[in-house]
C-alpha cells in the first residue's frame, strides 16, 4: 500500500503488512521519542489534539489489543502510567484521555496496537467525542457478565 500524506507530513511506501510504526521501530522514519524500553516505545504524535499528546506502542507487532501477548501487554500497563504523569506535568494539564482503537470500525488508522495519551486543557482542545450512552438492565446484565466470565475461563483457564 502507498502512503502519501500531502502539505509536508509523511510521505513513503509501506508494504500491506508495515505500518509506520515498524518503520519508526527500525529507524527508517524518525519520531521525537518520549521514551524506550525492550518492549514499548513512546513518542510525540506529529499530527497532536494537544500540546503534549503522546503515542504508547509495543515494540511487539500485533493490529489490536487482542492480539497482543499478556507480556507485551503487561509492558504497556506498567509504563502508560508513567508517561501520562509526564504529560501532565509538562503540559501543565491535569486531565486528559487515553485512547486506543481496535478496527477500522473503530476508527483505527494504524494497524498496530498503539495509545494515545492527550491532554485535555480545555473544552475545545484535546479528545473530543460524543458518547452515546443506553442503560444496561439488570435482566440483560447478569447473563452478560456469565458470558463474559465464561469467555474468560476457556481463554485462560488459570483465570
Amino acid at each position: 500500500m502507498a502512503l502519501r500524506v500531502l502539505q509536508g507530513k509523511i510521505e513513503g511506501i509501506l508494504t500491506v503488512s508495515e505500518t509506520i510504526f515498524d518503520k519508526i521501530l527500525a529507524g527508517e522514519i524518525p519520531c521525537d521519542r518520549v521514551y524506550e524500553d525492550a518492549h514499548v516505545l513512546a513518542f510525540l504524535d506529529i499530527f497532536p489534539l494537544s500540546r503534549g499528546h503522546t503515542l504508547v506502542i509495543p515494540k511487539e507487532r500485533a493490529a489490536t489489543l487482542d492480539a497482543l501477548s499478556d507480556e507485551a501487554a503487561a509492558a504497556l500497563g506498567r509504563v502508560l502510567p508513567r508517561i501520562c504523569r509526564a504529560v501532565q506535568r509538562v503540559s501543565g494539564v491535569r486531565e486528559y484521555n487515553v485512547l486506543q482503537n481496535n478496527g477500522r470500525g473503530a476508527h483505527q488508522a494504524v494497524f498496530h496496537v498503539h495509545f494515545h495519551v492527550i491532554p485535555k486543557p480545555d473544552e475545545h482542545t484535546g479528545l473530543m467525542l460524543e458518547w452515546p450512552s443506553g442503560r444496561l438492565e439488570p435482566a440483560e446484565a447478569r447473563p452478560l457478565a456469565e458470558a463474559l466470565r465464561a469467555a474468560l475461563r476457556e481463554l485462560d483457564p488459570t483465570s
